[in-house]
């Protein structure tokens, strides 16, 4: 309003928000008026007064399209239920724990209840009458129990808010939402920079995914006209770009999600598109050499890998590394099961790993290629990539047949 004072006639042009946010926080701990304005705003904004909510859909639709830019380039689909979705359930939620006598009238007016093993209530209406995080997060958790039908309910977050959620389910229990259904909370960590400290720019700013992937995509576009350059690589400089973005993007979600998702990492976009160890840049170099096999086995030796599979050809073990990588390819079910267990993508990266290095060896000590056993290990080879081609998909990984 005080920025944009004609933003009825004319939409501003806010294509920055996060700077324009930081000065909005800026002033709201400088300035104890436009704090109070701003949580006075707040209250009209959840009870829909019509300029509140204009500023709002404004600001909504300004950050959607900046977002969906990014979910494009990470190929992600989202159902939106922002917290706005939940206001309107909020209320009758209050009520249900009034009725239920579970409700205590705190300082102020507040609306709080109190859980077990918990020093804090949670707060579902403030005293000025506004919502916060509890009143939402309760308003969601009996949508979800009660219009989907959910049986298990999965909320990903900053592992700090750990005690928040586990007071929430601990409330939703008390006021019998839950019966056997799972509610269960996974915190992640805090990505560092190689100093150990949160991850940030030279100016101190907070690295915007964007730009990390724009790094990454132009390292390994660099990488890879050095290859065609020294002749290494199998595609064309045409190819450079749509490959580099592909393997690029791929490093950045394979670094976070083979790890543990609770502890803290240290960022290092060395160590993201290394060639060498667990990195996604590894993996796709294993997967793309094993398709190459499989496409050289075709033009040089008349030999194709799927004719074998439509004649059910069976592959013969009888080399230690043969026997080692048929027995990687036996856990993929074993993997899958932990991972369900636990939500831990982890798992399926170690597990896509070692597949990888099992089968770097059985290529290294069991010759492929114009050997006696040539149709067996072509489908050692075949089975190995489609395996990894699933866990590229389950981890929402992009993968290229060559590189």
């Amino acid at each position: 309003r005080e920025e944009f004072p004609n933003f009825h006639e004319s939409q501003p042009n806010i294509t920055d928000l996060t700077q324009f946010y930081k000065s909005a926080k800026q002033r709201f701990d400088e300035s104890p008026e436009f704090k109070k304005k701003s949580q006075t705003n707040v209250v009209d904004l959840q009870g829909g007064d019509q300029e509140c909510m204009t500023i709002w859909k404004l600001l909504c639709d300004i950050s959607r399209g900046e977002f969906q830019k990014v979910y494009n380039r990470l190929d992600i689909t989202v159902e939106e239920c922002g917290e706005s979705f939940y206001n309107e359930k909020i209320p009758p939620v209050i009520e249900e724990f009034e009725k239920a006598g579970m409700i205590s009238i705190e300082e102020g007016g507040a609306k709080c209840v109190f859980v077990p093993d918990s020093n804090i209530p949670l707060m579902l209406q403030k005293s000025d009458g506004g919502f916060g995080y509890d009143s939402t997060d309760m308003a969601a958790l009996k949508y979800r129990l009660g219009n989907l039908k959910a049986k298990r309910i999965i909320v990903i977050t900053d592992f700090s808010q750990g005690d928040h959620f586990k007071m929430c389910n601990t409330a939703a229990k008390q006021i019998g939402w839950v019966t056997d259904q799972k509610l269960e909370h996974i915190g992640f960590g805090t990505v560092q920079g190689e100093d150990g400290k949160r991850f940030k720019t030279r100016s101190g700013d907070t690295v915007r995914l964007v730009d990390l992937l724009d790094e990454a995509m132009n390292r390994m576009e660099a990488s890879l006209r050095e290859r065609i350059a020294e002749n290494k690589a199998n595609i064309t400089l045409d190819q450079v770009h749509e490959v580099a973005e592909t393997i690029g993007y791929s490093a950045v979600k394979y670094f976070d999600l083979r790890r543990n998702p609770t502890t803290n990492y240290k960022f290092s976009y060395d160590q993201m598109l290394d060639t060498k160890g667990n990195t996604a840049v590894y993996l796709l170099y294993a997967h793309a050499r094993l398709e190459s096999i499989c496409s050289k086995a075709k033009d040089d030796h008349k030999v194709d890998v799927d004719e074998l599979l439509k004649k059910n050809v069976k592959a013969s073990i009888t080399h230690n590394s043969e026997r080692n990588l048929a027995l990687q390819l036996q856990c993929f079910t074993d993997i899958l099961e932990a991972t369900l267990d636990d939500l831990f993508p982890y798992h399926i990266c170690e597990y896509l790993y070692n597949l990888s290095i099992a089968a770097s060896d059985f290529v290294t000590q069991c010759k492929v290629l114009g050997s006696p056993e040539m149709e067996s290990r072509l489908l050692m080879c075949r089975a190995t990539a489609m395996a990894m081609r699933d866990c590229f998909d389950l981890l929402g990984i992009r993968y290229v047949m060559r590189i």
